[in-house]
């Protein structure tokens, strides 16, 4: 693929550094400039990655700028990717990509009109792992789907992030900022959901930092920390979700998928890769296809301590798709779908009620190896 599409980056927090490291890893596209409210912000970004550092109004004009990747806080997610779509560029968002159905279609339609395209994170589904668990659902090696669990626990972000607040303001909590993961593997696995019925908690009102730099201030909790609820895929699949921080300790496994001949115990979603692990009826086997997956190969710390991160598959797969016109796999429509689930867990979870979901996706088309191995450069 010979065409690089250009591309921006708006907001140049923390997340924004992951971006640019992994970008080199992938074709299709170049990062070639960044921009922030602060401008000193994006001047700092711009120097260590040698970027050409903008002001906002700069970076949504700038003629050598294809697609522009929304990293700002999720409160600012709709009005950023509207004016990023108002000045005549596809939008690549991070998760979550709005807060609202109404949002997202306002959106779409506006996408539309302009023929333009929407993407959204995450893209650790295209990981090798999920991808692995997608090829065998696919093979019917476990049969139908018929039922799984899910869990996200842990005790917040205020221990490591130097500026945790929006994670417990609206617009924040572990369904909005880390079920994305979790929702979009599920539906990229078993299709889309149905319905959706939740519980709710806020068990500490007020959280206190201890990360570094503002040690010991306090944080007031505006938005449910805990959440139990129940999905009902379209597939007739029921699947429970626990999302929390307020768990110090667990033993759940993250992912776990259900068949009429067997379960799949599937790594978190939250990375690319991790042990699959796969029963026969009830006996656990080692029987899988040959399974050479470049999303899978550690890239960060040691083989024996390390991850597999490509961050930034969904935004390189989006760019191979503007270049041939084909429907990219971080899709608006699963997007907006993922975020009805949320908002309904959200909205179930205050008035006790059962949700039906308005919206539908496909379920993406799979990534296997060699299709992978094309978006890398």
């Amino acid at each position: 693929m010979a065409e690089q599409l250009g591309v921006g980056i708006m907001g140049c927090g923390n997340i924004s550094a992951a971006y640019m490291k992994l970008a080199p890893l992938f074709s299709g596209f170049e990062i070639r400039a960044c921009a922030d409210i602060s401008q000193e912000a994006a001047s700092a970004r711009a120097e260590e990655f040698g970027l050409r550092a903008e002001t906002v109004d700069g970076l949504l004009a700038a003629d050598d700028i294809d697609i522009i990747v929304n990293l700002t806080i999720p409160a600012a997610h709709y009005e950023v990717s509207r004016s990023i779509l108002e000045a005549g560029k596809h939008v690549y968002s991070e998760k979550p990509f709005v807060l609202s159905v109404a949002e997202g279609r306002d959106l779409s339609e506006l996408a539309a009109s302009k023929g333009l395209r929407i993407g959204s994170a995450p893209d650790t589904f295209l990981g090798g792992s999920h991808q692995l668990a997608r090829h065998l659902i696919d093979a019917g090696t476990v049969g139908k789907i018929t039922g799984g669990t899910c869990y996200v626990l842990s005790h917040g972000m205020e221990h490591w992030h130097p500026n945790p607040d929006f994670f417990f303001k609206p617009g924040g909590g572990p369904i909005l900022d880390i079920a994305p993961y979790y929702i979009t593997n599920l539906v990229q696995l078993i299709g889309p959901v149905k319905r959706v019925a939740a519980l709710s908690s806020t068990p500490s009102p007020e959280r206190t930092i201890t990360s570094q730099p503002r040690h010991g201030e306090k944080i007031t909790v505006e938005t449910p920390t805990t959440f139990h609820a129940i999905l009902e895929f379209r597939n007739g699949a029921t699947v429970s979700l626990g999302a929390s921080w307020d768990v110090w300790q667990h033993g759940h496994s993250p992912m776990e998928l259900y068949g009429e001949d067997g379960s799949l115990f599937v790594p978190d979603p939250n990375f690319f890769s991790g042990e699959l692990k796969v029963t026969s009826k009830a006996e656990f086997t080692d029987e899988r296809p040959a399974w050479n997956h470049p999303f899978n190969k550690i890239n960060e710390g040691s083989e024996d301590n390390g991850v597999a991160n490509y961050r930034a598959s969904g935004l390189a797969d989006m760019a191979h798709a503007i270049a041939v016109n084909r429907p990219h796999r971080c899709s608006l429509e699963m997007a907006l779908h993922v975020v009805e689930v949320m908002t309904a867990i959200l909205k179930s979870g205050e008035n006790g009620t059962f949700q039906i979901m308005e919206t539908d996706c496909e379920r993406p088309k799979a990534l296997p190896p060699d299709e992978a191995a094309a978006l890398m450069a």
